[in-house]
């Protein structure tokens, strides 16, 4: 079963695709919220790397809508974001996330949040 990719920069979310390809861990890319919203209706991935600062619906939106929807509630969430600052990894993680990276992410943190959320 693939993953998702979230994010609405594409080079970002084609890099996260591709590291985790190296690990072994297949995913499909949506490009922003409104493309995995539409995907995410008929597709439960095993996990979700979710940017938050997106345009329109942000990442925790989606984050609380994850963890209401029944189908979805128990999918692994890793939080990959710019936004540095105490109070966002702590609301991510309140909201449901298993892990946050701060961006870039590297091989070495990706594979490391992977782990603590349970999905290798």
């Amino acid at each position: 079963m693939d993953g998702l990719v979230i994010d609405d920069n594409r080079n970002t979310a084609d890099a996260l695709k591709q590291m985790l390809d190296v690990l072994d861990l297949p995913a499909r890319v949506a490009y922003g919220s409104s493309a995995a919203i539409s995907l995410l209706g008929s597709f439960v991935p095993r996990f979700i790397c979710l940017d938050i600062n997106m345009p329109g619906v942000d990442g925790t939106e989606i984050l609380a809508y994850l963890r209401r929807e029944p189908r979805l509630m128990k999918v692994p969430v890793v939080v990959i974001t710019s936004d540095d600052q105490p109070e966002t990894r702590h609301r991510v993680m309140r909201g449901g996330a298993q892990a946050v990276i701060i961006k870039p992410a590297t091989m070495d943190t990706l594979e490391i949040a992977m782990k603590k959320a349970g999905v290798t």
